[in-house]
């Protein structure tokens, strides 16, 4: 065992040493410290051996360890002090009179999360469909089984358009209108993403805009489980933010699905080890979910004996904000070439 644990940790050197960046030295932690790593495997056959062969065992694999954790240490001051320099230099003014010249530009940091988040989905077999940003109190509210007194439809929320009767056309205030319209045009199977601009009366603060971007996903067919919901969230937080985050789903209530539940992922800084970012909890709450009520169902003129489904939601720019580390919602919105040229 003695060799098997040098080996095992001249090859985790090696992965340490290959690590470019600090993302990739993040994988190769918890790889090769993780609770699926390869020393955390062989410590647990240590109580097969005899004592005194446990003994040596055990210290060669104590300061195996210890050494891989220092050599992560050193590796990852190195690349912390490479971006700071980059950071430093990429921030720089140079403050002599220089004719500058025309560059091209590039996608929007929001464009950029909503293009890849489609083609995560396309890939997992979804197709993309859309809907007016002006909408009908009924494909709004109505049909979501959010009834007239529900505190969502109050002024204070919902910015309302002066056309036809008072407060029966709207700013849409989520994307799951083009569920509704989605499930009102075509027979199930329905396997389908709506992105999409949202409008809310919010006061713009670090979390908040009046104007934000929003992603749901749909899936109606025959047999579709809560544990269906469940894989494919999972399936699309490893794919968007790498194997080492997971996803949980939380009880939780919302009028249009039962039963309903939170999306959480694991901290995108300690990878669920706790820190100032997560409040100590290891989780990030991202959107949320659910089995789509059998009313929305029959609104929508599906039998609910036959057909179920489920329904997911969450903002596109706060999955920006999440992935590149942005602490404040308005720089997507400020239009700084500074910040921009940086995605």
């Amino acid at each position: 065992m003695i060799d098997e644990i040098e080996r095992i940790g001249l090859e985790a050197r090696g992965r340490i040493a290959a690590a470019a960046t600090l993302d990739a030295l993040r994988a190769v932690e918890s790889e090769v410290l993780g609770k699926k790593a390869p020393l955390t495997l062989l410590r647990r056959r240590l109580g097969a051996l005899d004592p005194e062969e446990r003994r040596r065992a055990g210290q060669v694999l104590n300061e195996t360890r210890d050494a891989l954790v220092a050599t992560l240490a050193a590796h990852r001051a190195e690349l912390e002090a490479a971006a700071r320099r980059a950071r430093l230099e990429a921030e720089r003014l140079d403050l002599t009179e220089t004719l500058q010249t025309r560059s091209r530009g590039h996608l929007h940091l929001v464009t950029q999360t909503t293009d890849h988040l489609q083609d995560l989905f396309v890939g997992m077999g979804f197709t993309v469909a859309e809907g007016p940003e002006i909408e009908s109190d009924w494909h709004n509210f109505e049909a979501l089984n959010i009834p007239a007194d529900h505190p969502a439809r109050g002024m204070w929320d919902t910015l309302y358009v002066d056309v036809g009767e008072p407060e029966t056309v709207l700013l849409r205030t989520h994307t799951s209108p083009v569920q509704i319209r989605v499930m009102t045009t075509q027979p199930p199977p329905i396997y389908a993403v709506m992105p999409g601009r949202v409008y809310r009366r919010d006061t713009a603060d670090a979390s908040h805009m009046p104007v934000f971007h929003q992603i749901e996903g749909l899936a109606v067919d025959r047999g579709i489980s809560f544990a269906d919901l469940a894989g494919t969230l999972e399936a699309f937080t490893t794919a968007f933010f790498g194997g080492a985050i997971h996803s949980r789903l939380r009880p939780s209530y919302f009028p249009f699905t039962e039963p309903s539940a939170e999306y959480d992922i694991n901290c995108l800084l300690c990878e669920g080890g706790g820190c100032r970012t997560c409040g100590q909890t290891g989780w990030l709450e991202l959107g949320g979910c659910g089995m789509v009520h059998p009313e929305v169902l029959g609104n929508c003129g599906l039998d609910p004996e036959e057909w179920s489904g489920f329904a997911f939601g969450f903002g596109i720019d706060r999955l920006a904000l999440m992935k590149h580390g942005i602490d404040d919602i308005r720089e997507l919105f400020t239009n700084d070439v500074r910040f921009l040229e940086q995605f």
